[in-house]
This record gives C-alpha cells, structure tokens and sequence, in this order.
C-alpha cells in the first residue's frame, strides 16, 4: 500500500508572488515541464514530439493551467480600481454606493424662431436627417427677436451622431416657424464604459466632503444624465478670468453637460460653501433639502450649459495604388469612433485635443494608411495639431467636418 505521507515532484514552474504582483511561468516553461513528468512516469526514453499522444496530453495540460493562470490573474487585476472592468468593477463601485451609468441621450443645442413670446413646451419634438427624435428638456421662451434657444436630447439612448444643421420641427407648436441645430450635437454614450467609470469613482472619494471643488465635481457628475463637469471658482475680490471665462469675484464655477436642471442645482447646493456667489448662465431656484426645516428656504442656484462646439479635422494621406476607393468613409468613420470611445475627447469640457491621439486609430486602417498629417482645430480647414476649449465648452464631431486629403 502506497505511503499516504509522501509528496511527488514537478518539472512544471511554479508561479510566483513578487513585489510587482502575480507572476506565472511561461506557458513554454509548463509544457517543457508537463514533458519531463510524463518521461518520467513512463521510465524514461518517451517519444515526446508534440504530434504523439503523450505530447498531444503535455499540451492540453499546458493549456489548462495557463487559463487557470490567466483567470486568476484577472481576479487580481479585477480589484485594482486602475484595471477592473465589468463586474469586478461594478463591486469596487458599490463600495462607494455608486453603480454604473446607463445609456446616455446625444443632446444638441437648437435655435427656435417664431414670434416673439412663444413659449416652446418641455418635451416639444423636433426630428433629425435619420428619423431621431429629440425632446426639449425645457421651456424655451422666444425673446422680442422672434428667438431662443435650449437643449434638446434624442428619445433614442446611446451614441446617436447628430450632424449640424439636421433637426427640423416634428410637433408643431403655434407660433413656432421654425428649429434647427446650428452645431452638431453632443453625442450620447453607450453604458458607461471602464475608463469613464473609474473617473467618475475617483471624482466621487471626495464626495462625503462639503466646499472642496472635486466634492461639488463628484456630486454634479452623478446626477443622473450627467455626461460632463467642469468646476472651478474664484477666490479673489475681483474678476478674473480662466479658461476663456471670466469668473466674478468670490463665486462658485460649474459647467455641466446633461442632467435636469434641478437636480444639478441640489447636487451644487449640497456641496458648495455657504455664502459664495456664483457665475454662470442658468439659474434655478431649488429649496434646501435638509428635513430640519419646517419651510425650507429657498436658493437661486447657477451653473452654466456647456456649449456645444464643432471640431473639424483635416487628414491628408499619401497616394498609393493600394489606398482603397473608401479610404475617405474609412478615416472618417476611425476618427469619430477615437472621438467617441470610451474616455475619448467627446466627453470632457475645456479641455485640449490633440491631432496626434487619432494617428493610431487611422494608421490601424491598414498599411494603406500612410499619414502625412493630421490637424484639428474649432473651424473649418484647420491648420493646428491641438484645439483648446474654453471652460464652458464641450466638442462635438460629425463626420462631415472631417476632410481626407490622398496626396
């Protein structure tokens, strides 16, 4: 009877832990290995080509444990809020009460016109070129101009690309001739993807705090709808101006794309310091939520609507006879995927875009795609190789605006 007390050996590596993590053998290593113990079990002398059944055997074997290898990894990978994603991300997220956004709605900027005092309904329709339609998220008021304008965002969730100059009146409303979007719209987002999540969590630490900015920051971002925040303030007893914005003295800065506007306002009221001022271009008024009173007191909160501003991208690549017929539709459509991907430009106010960022998404087109140059700026027919927003400003990017050269 076989000593239950005694312990075989290995030729296969064993993994290790080491001050920079896990670390598995090389899959090359365990095959080698799983070779050696099947020559030794069978006493030596094995026929050990990979085409036999015993290293048909050795390589199955290799492969199992290396997937195992792997999924462990993953495990470990997964509770390091740098690299998570899907659930094991989502577990981080519940740590800090917060779960991950849904779909979001493309949301563009429209010009109403009609006679003057119309006041244009919240949920009024209007419908883009591809059969979208797009509800106002608000009243709008025409002034002694016959105009206004307010935010509209698509009844379809998700990345819906809405091109300038597309939408159109759908649900008449009287008085009202006529809406249309000047620039293209900010586009919506699919769920909201890792790099977007753990933005949002990092943003969200400072949540439990009051008066610090990347509270306020934290606290706006979660509103539901939200897409984009840009917080700043002024400290100072004068003006002064950031980010292209001039910010009045002592006052509280906040630039939100997406989200009621109540519900942004309560988020800011939260949060902010008692007694400062704001400066922005929305305001409303919203009661103090606190239960301790009896009749709440009631505060005038303002923010500011980021502005939607089109990008335009010129890409001149050099000619080839192997440069295919759709070289154009390709670089367009691999630009405005960049864009919109998942911690792309497309969601971040004032912030800089950079010409060189979108050289890998058309260079993976194909060896076809040899760039001479890429530009990008905020008007047609750039020049630039960066674009710098303003603190109240948000990109958007159609493909219409993107221009191929093949030189």
């Amino acid at each position: 009877m076989p000593d239950s007390s005694s312990t075989g050996t290995t030729s296969v590596p064993s993994p290790s832990f080491t001050d920079t993590g896990f670390i598995a053998p090389a899959e090359s290593d365990i095959l080698t290995g799983a070779l050696a113990d099947l020559n030794a079990a069978m006493g030596g002398n094995l026929n050990t080509d990979l085409s036999t059944p015993q290293g048909q055997l050795a390589m199955s074997f290799t492969a199992a444990l290396g997937d195992a290898y792997d999924q462990f990894l993953a495990i470990l990978n997964g509770v390091d809020p740098a690299r998570a994603f899907g659930r094991l991300q989502d577990a981080i997220g519940n740590i800090y009460f917060m779960s991950r956004k849904g779909a979001t709605a493309t949301v563009a900027s429209v010009v109403c016109t009609g006679a003057a005092g119309v006041v244009v309904p919240a949920g009024t329709l209007v419908q883009d070129s591809g059969g979208y339609y797009y509800a106002a998220d608000g009243a709008i008021t025409l002034d002694a101009t016959g105009t206004g304008t307010g935010t509209f965002s698509c009844t379809t969730l998700g990345a819906i690309e809405c091109a300038a100059n597309s939408l159109g009146i759908y649900q008449s409303v009287t008085g009202l001739t006529a809406a249309t979007n000047p620039a293209a719209g900010v586009t919506g987002t699919d769920e909201e993807g890792r790099a977007a999540f753990e933005a949002r969590r990092a943003a969200s630490v400072a949540g439990n705090s009051v008066g610090a900015l990347n509270a306020i920051a934290g606290a706006v971002s979660a509103v539901d709808g939200v897409t984009a925040v840009y917080v700043a303030d002024n400290s100072t007893a004068a003006a002064v101006t950031t980010g292209g914005i001039s910010l009045a003295a002592h006052s509280l800065y906040v630039c939100v794309n997406g989200g009621a506007d109540e519900a942004v306002a309560l988020a800011m009221l939260r949060k902010k310091p008692p007694g400062c001022g704001y400066t922005g271009t929305t305001t409303v008024t919203v009661a103090d939520p606190d239960s301790a009173y009896q009749t709440a007191p009631l505060y005038a909160v303002t923010f500011t609507r980021a502005l939607a501003t089109s990008l335009y991208f010129g890409v001149t690549i050099r000619a080839g006879s192997t440069v295919p017929s759709t070289a154009a539709t390709q670089i367009q459509a691999a630009i405005l995927a960049a864009f919109e991907a998942d911690g792309g430009d497309a969601g971040i106010i004032g912030g800089t875009v950079y010409a060189s960022a979108y050289y890998a998404a058309v260079a993976a087109l194909g060896s076809w795609a040899k760039i001479v140059e890429i530009t990008v700026g905020t008007a047609a027919s750039p020049t630039g190789f960066t674009a710098a927003l303003n603190i109240n400003q948000i990109p958007t990017l159609d493909t219409a605006s993107i221009t191929v050269t093949v030189s």
